[in-house]
């Protein structure tokens, strides 16, 4: 699937759809993604603030897509653990920001060379357009290349 293909699935994908969150950018090469969500009567919590599930959901995938693109089909990459740290509340527009670097795919490909698995940990804010932090989200993808019995499962 192309990344503009992607996008446009994900912007109706029901998750995000009904919590009113819109990738914005996913780049060609899956190196760069930028999200937003806009506050609404339908994604605001109890005091009037952005819903903390909508905040994580809009980080939650894409950093195992983004790796998993950039690496190519000979490696299994999965989600491993999450964390999320709410800063400030969140009001109006918040935006989050993807950018996946040579060096990280550099440093994975060397630390799976040997079939073995690697976690690493990414980072993103979820910022307002203020440019003020309302989120710190960090996501621990497992990635190792593929054997021969996982391409045939």
């Amino acid at each position: 699937m192309t990344a503009s293909s992607l996008r446009r699935v994900l912007n109706i994908w029901p998750p995000f759809l009904f919590a009113g969150i819109r990738v914005r950018t996913l780049s060609a090469d899956f190196r760069h993604a930028r999200v937003e969500l806009r506050q609404h009567w339908y994604n605001r919590n109890f005091v009037g603030t952005h819903f903390g599930g909508s905040l994580f959901a809009m980080t939650d995938p894409f950093w195992m897509i983004m790796t998993m693109q950039a690496l190519g089909g000979g490696y299994i990459v999965w989600d491993k653990a999450a964390e999320i740290e709410f800063v400030k509340p969140g009001r109006g527009a918040v935006a989050a920001e993807f950018q996946l670097d040579d060096s990280v795919l550099e440093r994975i490909r060397d630390a799976t060379a040997d079939g073995g698995k690697y976690l690493h940990w990414f980072e993103t804010d979820v910022v307002d357009d203020e440019g003020d932090v309302v989120a710190r989200v960090r996501k621990q993808v497992y990635v190792r290349r593929k054997r021969p019995r996982d391409a045939t499962a």
